[in-house]
């Protein structure tokens, strides 16, 4: 140990979850609620950060509602959306219909992600227990021979080391601990980055329509109140090329695709208003180390088609709380049990990147190729668009997904 190392302040917890994103703050708040002492480290000073998930699924508002923070949480602002609409080559079908769910929360909501994660944190607030420390970042592993016994932190006061009996990893999908870690990423691929802007919203302006795919081009939209949000598709690798063409020729390809864009296109003024999110597929074959595991974008990075990487993260969540809770009462589980973890969420995992990579496959990628053709409507949804019943299973799959969870763990007594 160096000198510095040396002079680190020390604190010691059962449990220190690294990220404040979707996963951390979900898992933060379970284990808190369940009286597991243990800490959350976000290495920004807030969660306001643009361009992230903000789709909340009826998967995860029926976890709010099992924690009895369902009313709170819907009276922040948010837009619903029920049936999705697209355009492809020309013709309108309807993808999927949310109203046909039997769930209790049939609508997606769109909610900034900075405040899901600060309602998170003010809820969580109740429980002695749980502490978010924010600016806080983690910047190495403490090992004790092959275990894994916290981890290394700068904050803004200096070096801290957290000593945890369970460190558990929800960085994300450039996860710093799972490099520290030593974990092997299975890359599946993905045909396709995002260009990310958002352009200004007039209160008559409206629009159900929230897929527009054509030769050589593809783009989502979403109506987010004052503004839409828009998801520009582009080929893998393919930004330096469009950035080529300049901005004025991409603003004319995304207004002629989406005309109910026009009036508030001119908001985007720069490259510097358009944010490149670059699209990966992947998956941890092993998800721990004694006293490690990982969970959410940090074991499976998922592509933005369905928008359901912040519900999966959210459904790890819960089973790494059902599955642990009570076992961290009494110290660090062990490996195999830390493992219980994938073994109930791969499937889920593993399904849903299956479907992601058949639409990008037939979808996406026949889209983005061009040609002279017009696109053809795939059989597939074209039997769906015309049977009403049928819109209720990609709906499922979207909103609800594969093996939702519900919560089990426990509450700890009231003091």
């Amino acid at each position: 140990m160096t000198s510095d190392q040396e002079r680190n302040r020390t604190t010691k917890v059962r449990c220190c979850i690294v990220g404040g994103g979707p996963a951390g703050m979900m898992l933060g708040y379970l284990l808190g609620r369940a009286g597991i002492d243990l800490v959350v480290l976000e290495k920004h000073a807030d969660f306001f950060r643009d361009f992230r998930g903000d789709t909340v699924h009826p998967s995860t508002l029926q976890v709010m509602d099992e924690l009895g923070l369902i009313d709170d949480f819907l009276k922040l602002p948010h837009q619903r959306l029920q049936k999705m609409d697209g355009l492809l080559g020309g013709t309108k079908v309807r993808i999927a219909d949310l109203s046909r769910l039997d769930a209790k929360y049939p609508f997606i909501a769109f909610m900034p992600q900075w405040d899901f994660l600060n309602f998170l944190r003010e809820a969580g607030k109740r429980f002695p227990s749980l502490k978010v420390m924010m600016n806080t970042e983690a910047v190495d592993l403490i090992r004790r021979g092959e275990t894994i016994a916290g981890v290394r932190a700068n904050t803004p006061d200096g070096p801290i080391d957290i000593e945890a009996d369970l460190t558990i990893a929800c960085d994300g999908r450039h996860s710093l601990v799972r490099e520290r870690a030593g974990l092997e990423v299975e890359e599946i691929g993905a045909p396709m980055d995002v260009l990310w802007f958002r352009v200004g919203r007039r209160a008559d302006e409206t629009e159900s329509l929230f897929a527009r795919l054509e030769p050589g081009k593809m783009m989502v939209t979403f109506d987010r109140g004052d503004y839409w949000q828009c998801a520009y598709v582009i080929a893998k690798g393919q930004y330096e090329a469009v950035k080529a063409r300049g901005l004025q020729a991409l603003l004319d390809d995304v207004v002629r695709m989406a005309p109910v864009l026009r009036s508030g296109i001119a908001e985007v003024k720069s490259f510097d208003d358009v944010k490149l999110l670059t699209v990966a597929i992947n998956r941890l074959t092993r998800w721990t180390r004694p006293g490690l595991l990982l969970i959410g974008d940090a074991a499976h990075a998922m592509s933005p088609v369905g928008g359901v990487g912040v519900n999966l993260a959210v459904q790890d969540a819960v089973a790494t709380a059902n599955l642990l809770a009570d076992k961290l009462q009494h110290g660090c589980p062990l490996e195999n049990e830390l493992d219980a973890v994938r073994r109930r969420r791969e499937f889920p995992v593993k399904m849903t990147q299956r479907m992601q990579v058949i639409v990008q496959n037939h979808v996406v990628s026949a889209a983005l190729q061009g040609g002279d053709q017009p696109l053809k409507v795939p059989l597939i949804l074209r039997l769906i668009s015309a049977v009403p019943w049928l819109q209720g299973i990609p709906a499922r799959f979207v909103a609800v997904g594969v093996r939702p969870e519900h919560v089990q763990s426990k509450a700890a007594p009231a003091s």
